[in-house]
């Protein structure tokens, strides 16, 4: 009798992702979560058309990147400060898509960019190390032309913390996780600035169980993570989403980087004479 396979819940929620080799996906990762499984949950959300330029911020080792033009068939700049761009771009050529991805390496608030350049930016799984600043969405919103996408997903909270830390997760926070919002949160925080027109702010349903199955299937040491993940069952852990159109008529200025001066020699002290 042949033997029924178990269901696989990512297989059926992340279907594009699951044609990907599992090991290629594996050594691909440059953190915590499945870079593929996140792109392609919000990619359901957006609009992508052949051709069209995408950035692909914190890109990480690029698989992100490389999934996005083959399933989009957009051209991509795959930024990241931490991953070497060298590495990256044998990757992209092993994968055959070096016509199309191109790898940099970056810092996010020092983009070398034209204004305008861009389509749609995209920030997978790192967005909340640099976007939290009050100023970085005006900054990076220059970077994408009027009416374009700007839209991230990764991890976050599925309501924010008040008050003090909640005991299930104190063994594994620290405090850079300060840096996890909620849905709302991100909500109010692109809206405030009057750049984008926010179209959807959620959280992937049941997604602290996804976060959870990436982490026993390649981070099984990880015992702080899983516990805490297993302990709170979604009360706070899951992965968040945002997209945001910048809009037609928000006026973007040049960040200053220096001040135009000349210097015009003058006496040290007054001359009492």
């Amino acid at each position: 009798m042949k033997h029924k396979p178990e269901p696989n819940p990512s297989r059926e929620r992340f279907p594009r992702s699951s044609k990907y080799n599992p090991e290629w996906v594996t050594d691909s990762a440059s953190g915590g979560a499945n870079s593929l499984w996140l792109t392609e949950w919000l990619c359901t959300a957006l609009d992508l058309k052949p051709g069209m330029r995408v950035l692909d911020l914190g890109c990480g080792r690029a698989s992100s990147s490389i999934f996005l033009h083959r399933e989009f068939s957009v051209q991509v700049w795959a930024a990241d400060l931490w991953f070497s761009p060298s590495e990256n771009l044998q990757r992209i050529r092993d994968a055959k898509v070096d016509s199309a991805v191109f790898p940099l390496h970056v810092e996010a608030r020092a983009l070398p960019f034209g204004a305008d350049f861009f389509d749609a930016i995209l920030s997978i799984d790192s967005f909340m190390y640099y976007g939290t600043d009050d100023l970085f969405l005006g900054n990076l919103a220059r970077f994408v032309k009027p009416a374009g996408l700007i839209a991230i997903a990764g991890a976050g909270l599925t309501q924010e913390i008040e008050g003090p830390l909640p005991e299930h997760l104190r063994q594994w926070w620290e405090p850079s996780l300060c840096c996890l919002h909620s849905p709302d949160w991100w909500r109010r925080h692109w809206q405030r600035s009057g750049i984008v027109d926010v179209e959807l702010a959620d959280a992937l349903p049941d997604g602290w169980q996804t976060w959870l199955e990436w982490q026993r299937m390649n981070y099984p040491a990880n015992l702080p993570e899983i516990q805490a993940l297993e302990a709170d069952c979604g009360r706070y852990l899951g992965y968040v989403r945002t997209i945001g159109r910048r809009r037609p008529g928000a006026h973007l200025e040049e960040p200053i980087v220096s001040f135009p001066s000349q210097y015009i020699k003058k006496p040290l002290l007054p001359d009492l004479h």
